[in-house]
């Protein structure tokens, strides 16, 4: 299930709790209490869900077009932090000095990306991901699936022998078709939606510190 029909099936959940809830309180004498046990179970595992969105969206940190939590993976967090973290990054997550994690479904004017246009994640010299360990950017299809590709690449990373531009920047590939640039920084993309997961293990200071922006996606040409 993508991100987008997961929002809109929360948004109907919502909608259906309020309505239960609120006829409940207008034709309370018609009710059961066969009927009344009935509603509270869905109406709160509903509610749950609509919750557990809320949060995450509140706990969330956006910056170009990026998305990350911080504190997530802590010992001490209570249930609904972590539902909140394991709704935006699904899958084990680490403390914060382990790893960090960003995801983005859109480029940095807020357009979704698609592999029917082309992008490059420009970094800037000596702007890659602080870190004691290693870094990789993931590509995913909109139903968060390994994208199948000619060249069976699926993430890039400082271990890709990435190639610099003579001022000392990097920039990744986004595409579905082969760029002109250096192959070793093209991350391929599929025809349609796609998603992108950057982590990082063993963050450096300025990322723990919340001082590190990923740079956004930017569309490299119009449409073909």
């Amino acid at each position: 299930m993508s991100n987008r029909t997961y929002t809109y099936l929360t948004a109907v959940i919502g909608v259906v709790c309020g309505f239960v809830i609120v006829r409940s309180l207008l034709f309370a004498d018609s009710l059961t209490l066969r009927n009344d046990l009935v509603q509270g179970v869905f109406v709160g595992a509903g509610l749950g869900v609509v919750a557990v969105e809320i949060l995450s969206r509140i706990k969330a940190t956006k910056i170009n077009g990026w998305i990350t939590v911080f504190g997530c993976g802590l010992p001490g967090n209570d249930i609904f932090t972590r539902a909140a973290c394991a709704r935006i990054f699904p899958g084990p997550v680490n403390v914060p000095q382990e790893a960090m994690y960003w995801r983005t479904s859109v480029d940095g004017a807020g357009h979704t990306l698609t592999g029917e246009r082309d992008y490059i994640l420009h970094f800037p010299p000596r702007g890659l991901p602080p870190n004691d360990a290693f870094w990789s950017l993931t590509m995913a299809d909109e139903r968060q699936h390994f994208v199948a590709n000619p060249i069976d690449r699926y993430s890039v990373g400082d271990r890709s022998g990435l190639a610099q531009n003579l001022d000392g920047s990097v920039d990744i590939y986004l595409q579905n078709a082969a760029p002109t640039g250096p192959q070793s920084n093209w991350l391929p993309a599929p025809a349609g939606r796609f998603n992108l997961w950057l982590r990082v293990y063993m963050p450096g200071a300025a990322i723990l510190r919340g001082e590190y922006a990923v740079p956004p996606v930017v569309e490299a040409r119009p449409s073909r």
